[in-house]
């Protein structure tokens, strides 16, 4: 690994409820010490995406750290597809779920150690209808939670569980799914349809236990009806799922056609209604800055 001495640090200054500035602060004095430059960003709303590509495009940095959520980490990667400098995630939204999927502690001084280390990861990378997709995107019972979660005004888990009822209550599951996939088709009805390239969900639920987000390929989880116990077992972290709860399927690449239109949503956000999914394996990775064993 050659010596890290130009260092660019991206924020989300309202992304969670997390202190920003204790983690400049931090990140600046780890900077320090190995000697390097640091160049701080904060995203503003406006034009990020393209501002934080003009800004690495013009520059040659060894390390880009972000702090942030999931929103903010998939808006880089999207700024630094083709970019290959390494990057090393500062879990600090309001959804940390490829923080999660990657092991990355909670811990600061941790996550510093991890993201100014040697052990890189060259993560895979899902296109949804030609959209980036980091860990899971889905269709169906989620996604409308999802939505409802976003237009309240209650962040974190508590937000999430209080509108857990009335997106039940609502909702006009079960959904049919036309899924094509390789050599072979099926229709089917469930609750929900994920395209999975990590194991959880970024409320910690393990739905993909066989997932890696370096192998190569995606999984494609139908789960097919609203069962308590098992959600509970995801939520434990059991690997045993039951098939009668969720059938799950290796693939490179899948359509998936919905009789009417049906809620979807990647990495943690609400996209809209959709009819017709297409999603493959990226041809890019993501070089990420990871524990040795994760």
């Amino acid at each position: 690994m050659e010596e890290i001495q130009k260092v660019l640090l991206i924020v989300n200054p309202i992304s969670g409820a997390i202190n920003k500035e204790n983690i400049i602060q931090n990140i600046e004095v780890e900077v320090r010490k190995i000697n390097a430059e640091l160049q701080t960003y904060r995203t503003t709303g406006e034009n990020d995406q393209k501002k934080i590509k003009n800004l690495v495009a013009g520059q040659a940095f060894d390390r880009i750290l972000i702090a942030g959520g999931d929103g903010t980490i998939k808006q880089v990667a999207e700024a630094l597809i083709y970019n290959k400098t390494p990057i090393a995630i500062i879990p600090a939204g309001s959804a940390n779920g490829l923080a999660i999927n990657l092991g990355i502690p909670n811990n600061l001084k941790e996550q510093l150690k991890i993201a100014f280390g040697n052990s890189i990861t060259q993560m895979d990378m899902l296109e949804i209808n030609s959209e980036l997709c980091l860990h899971i995107g889905d269709l169906g019972l989620n996604a409308e939670l999802i939505k409802n979660y976003q237009q309240s005004r209650i962040r974190g888990k508590m937000g999430y569980l209080l509108q857990s009822i009335p997106t039940l209550w609502y909702s006009k599951y079960p959904f049919e799914f036309e899924v094509q996939i390789e050599s072979r088709s099926f229709t089917k009805q469930g609750i929900l349809l994920a395209f999975a390239n990590a194991k959880k969900y970024g409320t910690g639920a393990n739905v993909n236990p066989k997932g890696k987000v370096d192998d190569g390929v995606f999984e494609v989880l139908l789960f097919k009806n609203f069962d308590t116990l098992e959600i509970l077992k995801t939520l434990r972290n059991e690997t045993d799922v039951n098939s009668e709860f969720v059938e799950i399927i290796p693939v490179k690449e899948a359509r998936v056609y919905c009789k009417k239109p049906v809620s979807f949503q990647i990495d943690g956000e609400y996209i809209g209604e959709k009819e017709e999914i297409y999603v493959k394996i990226s041809s890019e990775k993501l070089p990420i800055m990871t524990q040795k064993k994760y």
